[in-house]
């Protein structure tokens, strides 16, 4: 889930940000938010699908998306697997041992 952008050039822009050449604007539509989504999950090397969160940050506030972290929800809707604060608390084993545990094998659909 791609959440509000945390250190926008018009809002707070991070020293780091300005290092790395990280310098983005807030957007002001849904079209320009995913945008970000798809660049974030880019520059980050995340290979699985991701939503984006709506203006009113709803899944932030709901799940403490930010720092980002890894969900797995089942499918129930309940959440079956939270990570710790990535990127670097992202330990993607944790996410392959709860989808193993929630999928049924190829054997048994």
């Amino acid at each position: 889930m791609y959440i509000r952008e945390a250190h926008t050039s018009d809002v707070w822009q991070d020293p780091d940000n300005l290092d790395d050449h990280v310098i983005f604007a807030s957007p002001k539509n849904i079209a320009e938010r995913s945008e970000m989504g798809q660049l974030c999950a880019l520059k980050l090397g995340i290979h699985f699908p991701a939503v984006v969160d709506g203006f009113d940050n709803a899944t932030e506030r709901n799940y403490t998306g930010w720092p980002d972290r890894l969900y797995v929800i089942d499918r129930a809707g309940r959440v079956a697997y939270k990570a710790r604060p990535g990127p670097f608390g992202f330990k993607l084993q944790g996410v392959a041992e709860t989808l193993q545990r929630l999928l049924p094998t190829a054997g048994n659909r």
